[in-house]
């Protein structure tokens, strides 16, 4: 087994984060996000232990895992940021004891908080209905940005579907006839989603006239364009969601927040569990269940305002 030196200065450190990149994304189907934040946690730690005298690989030892970790539980690290810097030193150390670059597995007994369970945001049909009709409304002088923002809005919200897989979707994924869309979520994972005679309206308008207005020779074949006729990226759809609940007077919500609406709609609506799962595209019917929660939560809210005898 080889030494592998990890200062900064070491060639071997940059050959061991990208030896470690190549196999989140070849054997793990790790999306890109999480790819790039475990890279960020392991080469943290191993500044961390460089810094503190440990400057080989095989001399990083479970006192040193404790204490990269407590040392940012003393600088307000989040729950849930601990507890994913913890899963990725884990999954990095059994990579690294699989591929002999390490005797043994020194993150075996890594313990780390477990992230707390906070109910998701929600916003009621009226506050959604507003944001929507807002952007129809501006978008109703064939104003190309306007056009899309407005399409970009009704899909998020008719499908429940993430930022990053919205903006990864090439015009050919859409079907606007049949009202479905195919995308790439987590894991490479394929699925087709419907939306309804809304969204297939603002988006038959964005193909028929805004788009065209933003499309470059150079442009890709992304169903969403920036306005320099780029793909747009997660950054531009954020701040499309901010600034559209900000002039709707919805309170401040991020596209996340229209996918957790989304799903909270669907169940309040009357659609079974299993249905929400795979349109939301969760591993885990347990994520989905969240929403019933929020349900719940919301009837008996409505219970007690109401109800003489609540």
């Amino acid at each position: 087994m080889d030494v592998v030196e990890i200062t900064a200065e070491a060639p071997h450190r940059a050959r061991l984060l990208a030896d470690f990149s190549a196999h989140l994304s070849a054997q793990r189907g790790l999306s890109e996000h999480t790819n790039r934040a475990y890279l960020g946690d392991v080469d943290q730690l191993l500044g961390y232990a460089s810094r503190h005298g440990h400057t080989t690989l095989d001399a990083i030892d479970l006192g040193v895992l404790r204490g990269w970790l407590a040392s940012m539980a003393t600088t307000r690290h989040s729950r849930a940021t601990l507890a994913r810097r913890g899963a990725a030193v884990r999954t990095f150390f059994a990579w690294a004891t699989r591929t002999h670059r390490v005797p043994v597995d020194p993150a075996l007994r890594l313990a780390t908080a477990r992230s707390t369970s906070t109910l998701p945001t929600v916003l009621r049909v009226e506050p959604v209905t507003r944001m929507l009709d807002l952007a129809r409304e501006r978008a109703a002088d064939g104003d190309a940005v306007a056009l899309r923002d407005w399409a970009l809005l009704e899909l998020l919200y008719a499908t429940g579907v993430r930022v990053g897989e919205v903006c990864g979707v090439d015009v050919a994924d859409a079907d606007v006839h049949e009202r479905t869309l195919h995308v790439i979520g987590k894991g490479d994972k394929e699925r087709v989603v419907p939306f309804g005679r809304p969204a297939e309206t603002a988006l038959a308008a964005w193909l028929a006239q805004g788009r065209p207005q933003l499309v470059r020779p150079t442009s890709p074949s992304a169903l969403f364009l920036g306005r320099r006729g780029g793909r747009l990226d997660q950054r531009q759809a954020r701040v499309i969601v901010h600034e559209s609940a900000a002039l709707a007077g919805v309170d401040d919500v991020a596209p996340h927040a229209l996918r957790h609406t989304a799903a909270t709609h669907l169940l309040e609506g009357g659609s079974d569990l299993r249905s929400v799962q795979e349109l939301l595209g969760h591993a885990s019917i347990a994520t989905t269940q969240r929403y019933t929660h929020v349900s719940a939560d919301r009837l008996r809210s409505a219970f007690q305002q109401a109800h003489p005898r609540a």
